[in-house]
């Protein structure tokens, strides 16, 4: 992947264009891990189960579910990331954008449930690092 760099309303941009295939992505991400959940339930209780047990019919579907779903969240990040950005959290919708602060390379950081883009943190600092953007940060 190329490295795209943004300005802030380059990347608001983004965030308007990608936001509902992004919460597309998180439904699908939470309805692969309800699945994956069943399928452990599943893959327990049919330990030492004959071959006909009902359950195995299940299971079979359940693994069939969780491996489409997981071809439709892994073209969908690839989608989103054409755009320059990064799928960083599908738990939580966030997505990081490279940008330039002075002289050193940045993340602005953006999640679902925010208006628009106005965190950044350094490239090594993650979510947890999150600083508020104000006029002298780009």
């Amino acid at each position: 992947m190329k490295l795209t760099v943004f300005s802030l309303t380059e990347a608001n941009r983004v965030v308007t264009e990608v936001r509902p295939q992004l919460e597309r992505l998180v439904r699908a991400k939470q309805e692969y891990d309800r699945t994956q959940s069943r399928i452990e339930v599943l893959a327990l209780a049919l330990a030492g189960a004959g071959k006909d047990n009902p359950d195995r019919i299940e299971l079979h579907e359940l693994q069939d579910s969780r491996t489409r779903l997981g071809n439709e969240i892994a073209a969908g990040i690839q989608s989103i990331q054409r755009h320059g950005c990064l799928v960083k959290d599908l738990d939580r919708g966030l997505l990081d954008f490279y940008a330039i602060s002075g002289d050193r390379l940045i993340f602005l950081c953006w999640h679902l449930g925010e208006a628009e883009v106005n965190h950044w943190h350094t490239l090594e600092g993650g979510f947890g690092a999150r600083q508020p953007l104000d006029a002298s940060d780009l």
